[in-house]
């Protein structure tokens, strides 16, 4: 309802209507108009500080489903970049040492991208150091992948010219053993269970019953087959490229030195002769005139996952016989 103005008028002592001019009406609507703009524009600005545009809305949403995906992708590519490192401990530890070739150096396999910043032109981006960081373990996973690809090749190459050297390499376990049950006591220092003081233990040690087979491991000719002192009855096996085997504590040796033998061959059986608590076979390996752990050249006997399970038996001793 509008409002009706009046003013006294003291001649006829009345209240007179006032009429507004047309000017002071259009100043009145402009006035009304422009206060209720500002409060709807107001209100409307309030609304948004508070509950944001549709689009803001859309925005966050999709801001915040591709952070998850960024962090989603980080602990991918840590995953991944934990496989490809088991591969290549694998290259260098095992692969590696079975043809006697230099591991990868760290320097080679870690190096990064010199240069300019690569990563520049991502510092303006939402969330700059998640984007950098998972770009960054990216380029780090392609260029470690290729230096891997590239071993593997050589790895191929030397197989292709030393299929021989494969022959005579002992690849596979001295007495049956598919199931592990038979591993007994890993390579590496231990508690001696005779003198019960630490010793290094040279080799590995399979729990077996008297007489069981024992196969050489590779092909060679045997230099030895005899009784040494702790060892009890033993036979010692030349498989050239550097690489001797050692089989102790037989029952029973079913072979004679300077007998060429194959991979595979019953050359013995398990026994418990010299410096032993029991039976089982002592297995040794060594490449140059060193010890080293036999448990890295069963690859034609075990598969990776038998590998990992046969080094966590190894390491924890399992019983000791000698």
């Amino acid at each position: 309802m509008r409002k009706v103005y009046y003013i006294y008028n003291p001649q006829t002592q009345t209240y007179d209507r006032i009429y507004p001019t047309i000017r002071q009406r259009v100043m009145s609507y402009l006035r009304r108009l422009f206060i209720g703009m500002g409060l709807g524009a107001g209100c409307f600005i309030i609304l948004l500080i508070i509950f944001g545009s549709p689009s803001e809305k859309e925005l966050r949403k999709e801001n915040s489903q591709l952070l998850a995906q960024y962090n989603v992708l980080s602990r991918r590519l840590d995953e991944s970049l934990g496989v490809l490192q088991d591969i290549q401990q694998r290259d260098d530890n095992l692969y590696r040492v079975i043809f006697q070739a230099e591991p990868i150096s760290t320097a080679i396999r870690k190096a990064g991208y010199g240069g300019t910043n690569r990563y520049a032109q991502l510092m303006n981006l939402a969330n700059a150091d998640l984007v950098i960081s998972n770009t960054q373990k990216l380029d780090l996973l392609d260029k470690q992948l290729y230096i891997q690809s590239r071993s593997f090749d050589d790895v191929i190459e030397l197989c292709k010219s030393r299929e021989e050297m494969l022959r005579c390499i002992p690849a596979i376990q001295p007495v049956s053993n598919k199931n592990l049950r038979q591993t007994a006591s890993g390579y590496g220092v231990r508690i001696d269970p005779i003198y019960k003081t630490q010793k290094f233990h040279a080799g590995m040690d399979f729990s077996a019953p008297t007489g069981t087979d024992v196969y050489t491991t590779g092909d060679g000719v045997v230099v030895k087959a005899g009784w040494e002192t702790g060892y009890g009855n033993t036979i010692r096996i030349d498989h050239g490229f550097g690489y001797v085997t050692v089989y102790a504590h037989l029952h029973k040796i079913h072979t004679q030195p300077g007998k060429k033998v194959m991979r595979g061959e019953v050359i013995g059986a398990v026994g418990n002769t010299g410096k032993s608590t029991g039976p089982h076979l002592h297995y040794e390996v060594h490449v140059k005139g060193q010890h080293v752990n036999p448990i890295n050249y069963y690859f034609m006997d075990l598969s990776a996952e038998d590998y990992d399970e046969m080094i966590h038996i190894a390491a924890n001793h399992g019983k000791v016989f000698d």
